[in-house]
């Protein structure tokens, strides 16, 4: 009887608990479909009775990406004519006319058309003023709205109207665009007789292969140390990262782990390849402008006692992005967990979830300040693990 009695206790708990969750989930499914009904009557409203004429994609795009950046600046709309900027963030290669753009006395120009590809094929040269692109003029734009206007499908023209100094009248011309790559590896080699370096400046398709490839060619040389270069990476793929740190930590070591809101997606990331060296000293170079990948290959490097990190303090930006298909051909770039590296530290340093009342955001103190223990058992501050930038003389 006392056992059928606390049987009874318990369903009664497990309904009452289910009670509790189906009613909060009514509760969210009443309050957006609330609070979409309000926005369409309201947008309705708005493009039927507003004193001007609105333009309705530009106007939802606005309220969108201000939604967005209510939560974190990562989480992002990406709409249909962003797609190959974003193709070229993870891939490093994108279509355009190969020439590195600036402002100067407001002007854009072209500082720098890359040998061989379209711009220096088709005339341009450093120093000559952007006027327009498409029909577009330059005078109220910045550098990205220019380099935007530029990218474009490869093997499509762009039409560029620019001005040369000493020339009298503008110049007119259809530069076909061109697959562009950027390398990952834009530069390695022997510091001295015993120091290899290797400069890493993104986290794109098939990175890990060349710094793969970079480092074996720099170890016939029989180096005693490798600096790795990473300062102003902004990080980019996680599986590259992974494999990078998998090229000097034993197979099977745990690099990083990502935890979120759907546990479901939890995962570890482990070392799945044998090392091609777990022997050689290690410095990781690293500034304010090294970022997500970066940081997870400079921390794991350090958890795991192969090497050390110098520089300054990274970036702070431990947050994963998952890219969710949404309708006409756009995407939602969402925030889904954060990366912890294998100390168990978590790499992000600013609270987007818990903003103050002004609604800044406030740094994560326990991330910067907490003691951890390296898998030696090397105990360190945080705060304290900074070293001296090593004065680098290679030829670039």
């Amino acid at each position: 009887m006392k056992r059928k009695r606390i049987w009874i206790g318990i369903v009664i708990i497990v309904a009452a608990g289910l009670g509790f969750y189906s009613f909060t989930q009514d509760e969210k499914n009443f309050e957006m479909a609330k609070s979409l009904e309000i926005y369409h009557t309201l947008f309705r409203e708005l493009n039927m009775f507003y004193v001007d004429e609105v333009d309705p994609g530009k106007l939802v795009k606005t309220s969108i990406d201000d939604m967005l950046s209510s939560l974190d600046p990562y989480t992002n709309y990406i709409s249909e004519d962003q797609i190959e900027d974003f193709r070229f963030m993870t891939t490093g290669e994108y279509a355009g006319i190969g020439a590195l753009i600036s402002k100067q006395n407001n002007k854009i120009v072209i500082a720098e058309p890359y040998e061989g590809f379209p711009a220096q094929k088709f005339g341009l040269k450093a120093g000559d003023v952007l006027l327009e692109v498409e029909g577009k003029s330059t005078s109220n734009m910045n550098t990205e709205d220019v380099s935007s206007l530029l990218k474009g499908p490869a093997n499509k023209p762009v039409k560029i109207k620019y001005e040369r100094y000493g020339d009298k009248k503008p110049v007119t011309v259809d530069v076909v665009r061109e697959k562009i790559s950027i390398d990952a590896v834009p530069y390695y080699g022997m510091l001295d007789n015993t120091t290899a370096y290797i400069r890493l400046s993104s986290f794109t398709d098939n990175c890990s292969s060349d710094v793969k490839k970079a480092f074996l060619e720099l170890k016939e040389n029989n180096p005693h140390s490798l600096v790795l270069d990473l300062r102003g990476n902004p990080g980019g793929l996680l599986n590259e990262a992974v494999e990078i740190v998998n090229l000097f930590v034993p197979k099977g070591s745990e690099i990083v782990s990502t935890r979120g809101k759907v546990t479901q997606w939890d995962k570890v990331y482990k070392a799945t390849s044998n090392p091609i060296d777990t022997t050689i000293k290690i410095a990781v170079l690293t500034n304010s402008g090294s970022a997500s990948a970066s940081e997870i290959v400079a921390g794991a490097i350090q958890d795991l006692d192969r090497g050390i990190i110098v520089g300054s303090r990274t970036f702070g930006k431990g947050l994963v992005q998952t890219t969710r298909d949404l309708s006409y051909n756009t995407k939602l770039k969402v925030t889904t967990a954060k990366y912890y590296i294998p100390s168990g530290r978590c790499i992000q340093a600013l609270d987007y979830a818990h903003r103050n009342e002004d609604g800044s955001v406030g740094t994560v103190p326990d991330s910067l300040i907490s003691e951890f223990t390296t898998k030696k058992a090397a105990r360190f501050m945080t705060e304290v693990v900074l070293f001296p930038i090593l004065n680098l003389k290679a030829n670039h």
